[in-house]
């Protein structure tokens, strides 16, 4: 295998280099003096020779060196200590954003030190405006830091140029830990134990990080090759930079791009003590239903569990919990559903969120703003396990194990869930295989296996089985593939799907193409399928050039698509063409205006709402819109979008408000969300609307009170969620939290549906 930068050296190569330069060949003694590296291949330039830390080559590769410390650094955003003045830091980052391969316009300074028990992580963001820095957003792994000022980094500690541990930290304490894998699966629910302070002083912000050796995977003791990235986002002049330089193609998701990450060097890694981390958690709650088969007041009930994480190998965990609870999980956003097909809502359970990348399949995404938006199945969606027709179902017990052993990644999960007569389930078990093998730079195959042990419809088992591939060429062209089948009794037909899909993400140029098929019969019921008996074929072009001559345009994009859908007899359901122009503001302001002409067949009578029903037949639509995006450094932003045009057999109007903020200080936001639609067919007007806000008070970066009301006049109902999170240590966490749900339809005050007060402790012991 051949590295993918011309500076890429075998091993051979670096100990002449290491000669040369006077640097101690792998495996000798080194400390400060010198490095120590294990045997293998680097991507990019020759390491550091000490006292410097890094060493940037011809190419655009990069190598940095971490230094050992004596003493562990205070996080506590100061900078005060001696090592600042007698180390140098990193520094020379390099625009993507707006200027692909400018020097960064402001300066940052970085540090990688380490001794006996962590590895730090230090920052210094110099600021010509310190005035403009926008910190808003103290919440632990809310996506809102990234529309701050912030801070972020990665480290591939396998050194596989594919996978990698994230951070990131905006300029007012938010911080997000994520994992990536593949380069693709991105899961922010991975929460390891660390420590991080941000601080200011005259000329900008600061943050110190440190990160336990224990809270790390890599391959064992001794001398360590990472990967590492480092990305500055400076809000106020709507600018991106790296360590290393990125195309602008690869805007903010550069640093989940470990293939393009630099080398670093010089960790000499503690022997990997066995992880054991024990977290019981004991629960009081105070419940009313009046919706259930027999109706209950203020019913009191008590409950405990446990979860257990054990470090088999370096690369391998092993999780098991019993009697798991999620009553701490915020409640789902509400949408409203005016296509005949399933609506996804994503997983926000921390036991089936950690390490979800390993389980995802065919490129297909299962977390973030583009997830369950694509007619591709989901061969594994964990919320079809613990809940049934909306309904919670008691879970018992469960394992899982996840790692990587050389080039496999690996993920086997099994969880036992309870009986639960009033969403008609019975008692189940739920098995997940996952298995991919690791080929050329940034390629992979895999396999992957589902089932549960009793149907949703109770006749025999279900099982699901396929392949899968991710091919990657270049820096922005991508190749996914599947092929997948399913058993379930009872069920005849086609019981297969398979995908082709080509992505050219290119920074002026961009393409897509894809052909899609989803059997009649294919039926993953632990899985998600939006829609069945189905071969789709798509194309989209995009032209976005960034136009020199214009100083308050960043870019132009214009985008063109087509859809073509017919079920497995020939039958064409739907036919979509749809154009769009964006203008990208400098500002960081976007104004979008499109129109969509298309075609849709419905098989059977589409009850679009409790009063209409449309008959079958075929249907042609016309629509245009226009929204404007605010850009994320004000104070208050959104997206609002209108739309107006044909619907069935009449017309619709839209309006959407959507991702809204009001920063009314550091630490109180206001998130509200609108979407009223005007529909008026020949079989009946009827209008839909919903409406919500989300009012959250950060105390602290590891505490905060928020609360989520929301109004959906499709199921006549308002609801309310307000959480109290506070982790007291890390990893042990109180919640206080308080649901209910009301029926507007009543006269008097929205009659109760059901209400909850929840308490819930938990307490993380690490050993």
């Amino acid at each position: 295998m051949t590295g993918g930068r011309a500076g890429s050296l075998p091993a051979r190569g670096f100990l002449l280099l290491a000669a040369l330069a006077g640097l101690p060949a792998p495996g000798a003694a080194g400390g400060q003096a010198g490095l120590q590296l294990p045997p293998g291949r680097l991507f990019g330039p020759p390491p550091p020779v000490p006292p410097a830390v890094i060493n940037r080559g011809p190419d655009g590769g990069v190598t940095v060196r971490a230094v050992r410390i004596d003493e562990p650094l205070g996080i506590d955003g100061r900078l005060d200590e001696p090592v600042f003045a007698r180390v140098p830091a990193m520094s020379d980052f390099v625009q993507n954003d707006p200027v692909e391969g400018a020097p960064a316009s402001e300066t940052t300074e970085i540090w990688i030190l380490f001794d006996h028990e962590n590895v730090y992580v230090v920052a210094r963001c110099w600021e010509s405006r310190p005035d403009l820095v926008m910190a808003s957003e103290m919440r632990r792994d809310n996506t809102r830091i990234v529309r701050d000022d912030n801070f972020a980094w990665s480290f591939d500690t396998f050194y596989d140029r594919r996978n990698a541990v994230l951070f990131e930290v905006s300029a007012v304490g938010g911080r997000i830990d994520a994992q990536v894998t593949n380069e693709q699966q991105i899961s922010i629910d991975w929460n390891p134990v660390w420590d991080v302070s941000v601080g200011r002083f005259d000329g900008g912000w600061t943050v110190e990080a440190a990160l336990p050796f224990k809270s790390l995977r890599y391959r064992g003791a001794g001398p360590q090759v990472w990967g590492v990235q480092a990305r500055r986002v400076n809000r106020w002049r709507n600018e991106s930079s790296y360590l290393t330089p990125l195309t602008a193609a690869q805007g903010l998701r550069g640093h989940f791009r470990a293939s393009l990450a630099a080398t670093l060097v010089g960790i000499d890694a503690p022997p990997a003590s066995r992880l054991f981390e024990a977290k019981p958690y004991v629960i009081g709650d105070l419940t009313t239903s009046t919706v259930t088969a027999e109706p209950f007041a203020n019913e009191v009930g008590a409950a405990g569990g446990l979860d257990v994480k054990l470090g088999v190998t370096q690369g391998v965990t092993a999780d098991f919990t019993i009697n798991p609870d999620f009553a701490q999980v915020e409640v789902d956003e509400q949408q409203i559903n005016l296509t005949r097909f399933n609506l996804f809502f994503p997983e926000k359970r921390e036991f089936f969120l950690e390490n979800q990348g390993i389980f995802g399949f065919g490129g297909v995404a299962t977390a973030g703003r583009f997830a369950g938006v694509s007619d591709t199945p989901v061969l594994f969606y964990s919320r079809r396990i613990g809940l049934q027709d909306f309904r919670e179902v008691p879970l018992h017990a469960g394992g899982r194990v996840t790692g990587r052993a050389g080039p496999f990644t690996f993920g086997a999960l099994n969880i036992r869930a309870g009986d639960a007569p009033d969403a008609g389930a019975r008692a189940t078990s739920f098995t997940v295989l996952r298995a991919r093998r690791d080929l050329l730079r940034r390629s992979s195959v895999g396999a992957m296996f589902t089932g549960r042990s009793v149907a949703i419809d109770g006749r025999g088992q279900n099982t699901a089985y396929g392949v899968d591939g991710a091919f990657g060429f270049f820096d922005d062209l991508t190749i996914n593939t599947h092929w997948a089948r399913t058993r379930s009794e009872g069920r005849t037909g086609n019981d297969t799907t398979y995908r082709g899909h080509l992505d050219y993400a290119g920074d002026r140029y961009g393409v897509q193409l894809e052909h899609l098929l989803v059997g009649d019969a294919f039926n993953p019921e632990v899985g998600f399928v939006r829609r069945r008996d189905m071969r789709r074929s798509f194309a989209e072009f995009r032209f976005s050039p960034r136009p020199r001559s214009i100083d308050w345009v960043r870019r132009f994009v214009g985008t063109g698509s087509f859809a073509y859908v017919e079920n497995l007899a020939g039958q064409v359901e739907t036919r979509e063409t749809l154009a769009s122009f964006a203008i990208e503001l400098d500002n960081s302001d976007v104004l979008t205006v499109g129109g969509l002409r298309s075609y849709e067949f419905l098989p059977r009578p589409f009850p679009i709402s409790r009063e209409v029903t449309l008959p079958v037949g075929g249907y042609d639509f016309a629509t245009v819109n226009a929204s404007y995006d605010f850009g994320q450094q004000r104070p208050w932003s959104a997206n609002v979008l209108a739309e107006h045009g044909t619907f069935y057999s009449g017309h619709k109007t839209g309006l959407t408000v959507t991702r809204g903020r009001a920063s009314v200080t550091n630490q109180l936001s206001v998130e509200p969300m609108w979407s009223i639609n005007w529909i008026d067919l020949a079989e009946g007007a009827f209008t839909t609307n919903l409406v919500g806000t989300r009012v959250t008070y950060t105390m602290t970066p590891l505490m905060f009170t928020s609360a989520l009301v929301q109004y959906n006049s499709s199921i006549d109902g308002v609801s309310a969620n307000v959480r109290f999170r506070w982790e007291y240590q890390p990893g042990s966490e109180l919640f206080v939290v308080y649901n209910e749900d009301r029926d507007t339809t009543t006269r008097r005050f929205p009659g109760l549906r059901n209400r909850a007060f929840v308490v819930k402790f938990n307490r993380l012991f690490r050993f």
